[in-house]
């Protein structure tokens, strides 16, 4: 693979105009295709295999017409003080208000509070229930304006309205945060460069990936029903990998000019040795991304796939484009070591020297290597520690999906919900809608008052309402308010024993009892997410372990990047449920209400993290993998891989955070807790596991690290990732290991 690379990298710095155009127009055409595609709302939020989705399934077969997944909104209407929405002036806005939304072009219908019991006990609330033929993403921005217009008219006449629902969903925003983040990571390559022609490349490069993939996903958003949170995760990964990546490719070919090769050669053994480990570490993301998909939830297929097609965009721009746009800098770009404003073509005696002894002077990451192996099992001790402690939040982890209990007070849906549980209770804001499905049995009528009997005699259920059949009368809802929040434990165990009951009920006359709801559908996803956990765990795991085997041929060092990661996810988890779950910092993370973890962050932290992770793996141990094969000592590896890769995996790893943690200002919850969850886990497994467990584990284990059996070694294909070819190659030869005539015929 290293010579084929080389071969590439030299035809991309030496055919720049062709490999730069071509980037340009996919990027031209991509854009293009973006703009002219039709806006798309949300992913359809399905769930394969539950039970919540098999009574929606139900409802909009036996009650065709009733948008059972459409978008609601409830109008809360609260009096002044001292007064009733019962008195005649309220009652007629509240009707008029009623009468204006029915009016609404995607409106299927609107609950009158007077007809159908929308007024609280006291008579201080009253609500009107809007539903509508489209879900909520797929809402026109002009119904979500007629709404608020219709609350606010309500308002003029002294009325406190607020409005609940899925209605007012909207695209979220990430915040000017995300802009700072692309700022910090524009200093860092500033300084490890130091040069801003250098510090640019990883950027460019980087913005032009990203914009390849985020307009293909916009083409492509209608077609294939992909969300607005979609394009957001694949630009916040896409950033990250694709800064790093160049970053790997720029680096190896300012080493190489040290080393006194001229630039062409120099970027071809660049994408050679530093392109092979971008190829690998892209796989592992890949991997990992892809790898969603078991988890059979057709949005995080689709995001995973997404993010991961952004991904492979990074590491074909980072093998082609990143040499030919150092074919472009020519000489601004200086060798690493080297001081100054770039010279002539080439340096005399002392001067051409410098550079190199430059390079050999122990730096940071010589001396903090040699410090580890000096020290290895304190710390190895410390880090694990560390990370332990870190950790110990995530044993307290509570899992669930966000409702508008958890939107900040500032909210219209947050009042709205407050002031349902005011008047209503607190289950009032998630009602759980039971599908009795009476078909096969003799006496529908009687399965229906037997199923409300039974719903109505167990603890938890405030209100069970009278069954409501379909014109069929074989089909039949009942809504169920709990008498606890809709996050909360006590609901789910009330979900859990109404099915109980459902099952008894199946027994005794064939008819299926079927609980849905939003509240239902949460408990389901949580429940097929965390089913799902060890599964994905086994296969993403297994599937790089056997990758990094080929990569490194060695069982020891996989076996050990993969405990590293679990260390790392593990104290992220901790990190996320401290802040989000307990409220530490969450004022400093903007985080205004704190409650359950989301359902798929563990999952989803999972996959990214552990490609994520195998990145750093990859470009740390695989330059102390080629100086153990070129002849050092196990313990002298450690410290040169350290003293190659210790700077650039660092500047990686701050750029990555500082992408990450752009997201944090995020209006969505979901991609402000997956920001922060990244941002940690890229911390604590670049500096704990990669920096400091690692070659304290590999000092212990010595040349032990890269054993591997003989028929395994006989077995395993030659990736070459070290680029030992190369070497080989040229002292075959006398010169350049390759040419890219070689390929350009191809």
């Amino acid at each position: 693979m290293a010579t084929l690379l080389y071969r590439l990298g030299r035809f991309a710095f030496r055919r720049r105009h062709f490999v730069a155009l071509f980037w340009v127009a996919l990027l031209a055409l991509a854009g293009a295709g973006a703009a002219g595609a039709p806006v798309a709302g949300n992913s359809s939020f399905s769930i394969p295999g539950t039970e919540a989705q098999k009574a929606f399934d139900v409802l909009e077969e036996r009650f065709p017409g009733s948008s059972a997944d459409g978008a609601t909104a409830r109008v809360v209407f609260k009096a002044p003080a001292g007064e009733k929405m019962t008195d005649a002036g309220h009652r007629a806005t509240v009707q008029d208000t009623v009468g204006e939304l029915s009016d609404g072009s995607e409106v299927a219908r609107v609950t009158d509070p007077y007809a159908g019991g929308g007024v609280s006990k006291d008579g201080t609330v009253a609500y009107a229930s809007v539903t509508y033929q489209v879900s909520g993403m797929e809402l026109e921005d002009s119904s979500r304006d007629f709404l608020q217009d219709a609350a606010e008219s309500a308002r003029d006449t002294g009325l406190t309205v607020e409005i609940g629902g899925d209605a007012l969903q909207a695209v979220p925003a990430t915040g000017a945060a995300e802009i700072i983040g692309i700022g910090v990571a524009a200093v860092v390559l500033v300084i490890t460069f130091g040069s801003l022609v250098a510090a640019g490349l990883p950027l460019l490069t980087a913005l032009i990936g990203v914009g390849i993939g985020v307009a293909s996903i916009t083409a492509l958003a209608s077609t294939l029903e992909l969300g607005s949170t979609t394009s957001i995760l694949a630009m916040m990964i896409g950033l990250a990998v694709g800064i790093d990546y160049a970053l790997f490719i720029v680096s190896r070919y300012r080493a190489e000019l040290a080393e006194g090769r001229e630039r062409e050669d120099a970027a071809g053994r660049a994408v050679g040795t530093a392109g092979s480990a971008v190829v690998f570490a892209g796989l592992t993301v890949v991997i990992a991304l892809v790898g969603l998909s078991v988890v059979n939830i057709p949005m995080l297929t689709k995001m995973g796939i997404a993010a991961a097609g952004t991904v492979a965009i990074a590491v074909l721009i980072a093998l082609t484009m990143v040499p030919a746009l150092l074919g472009y800098a020519g000489r601004r770009v200086r060798a690493a070591g080297e001081k100054g404003k770039p010279g002539g073509r080439k340096a005399k005696n002392a001067d051409e020297e410098k550079p190199q002894q430059q390079a050999q002077r122990p730096n940071l990451g010589t001396r903090w290597a040699s410090f580890v192996v000096r020290r290895p099992v304190a710390v190895l001790l410390l880090g694990v520690v560390g990370l332990g402690a870190a950790a110990v939040p995530a044993s307290s982890l509570e899992l669930g999906l966000p409702d508008d209990g958890s939107q900040p007070t500032s909210t219209t849906q947050r009042r709205a919900y407050d002031l349902l549980s005011e008047g209503f209770g607190p289950g009032f804001n998630g009602p759980l809608v039971v599908v009795v499905d009476a078909k096969d049995s003799d006496d529908p009528d009687a399965v229906f008052r037997q199923t409300g009997d039974d719903i109505k005699a167990l603890d938890g259920a405030v209100s069970v309402s009278p069954a409501a059949p379909n014109k069929a009368g074989d089909t039949a809802t009942i809504t169920v308010v709990p008498d606890s929040k809709p996050s909360s434990v006590a609901t789910e165990d009330l979900v859990h024993d109404i099915r109980d009951a459902g099952a008894d009920v199946r027994a005794d006359t064939d008819a299926d009892v079927l609980v849905t709801g939003a509240t239902a559908m949460n408990i389901d996803v949580s429940q097929k997410l965390n089913d799902a956990l060890l599964p994905y765990l086994t296969l993403v795991v297994g599937l790089a372990f056997l990758l990094l085997i080929v990569v490194f041929r060695s069982i020891l060092v996989p076996l050990k990047a993969a405990l590293g990661f679990l260390l790392s996810v593990m104290a992220a988890l901790g990190a996320v449920v401290a802040v989000f779950q307990w409220g530490w910092l969450s004022g400093l993370m903007g985080v205004e209400e704190t409650g359950p973890v989301m359902s798929m962050m563990p999952i989803f932290m999972v996959g990214v993290v552990f490609g994520l992770a195998m990145d750093y793996e990859v470009f740390l141990v695989t330059r102390m993998r080629e100086a153990y094969v070129h002849g050092e000592k196990p313990s002298q590896a450690v410290v040169t891989g350290f003293r190659h890769g210790a700077r650039v995996v660092s500047a990686a790893a701050v750029i990555m955070m500082a992408v990450f943690a752009g997201f944090i200002g995020s209006s969505e919850a979901m991609v402000k807790m997956i920001g922060f969850g990244l941002a940690v886990a890229v911390f604590f497994d670049a500096f704990v596991v990669r920096m400091a467990i690692v070659p304290a584990v590999l000092a212990l284990l010595g040349g032990k690290a890269w054993w591997l059996p003989k028929w395994l070694d006989r077995v395993l294909p030659n990736v070459d990732v070290e680029g030992e070819g190369l070497r080989t190659d040229a002292e075959r030869k006398g010169g350049s290991p390759g040419d890219d005539r070689d390929l350009a015929r191809v």
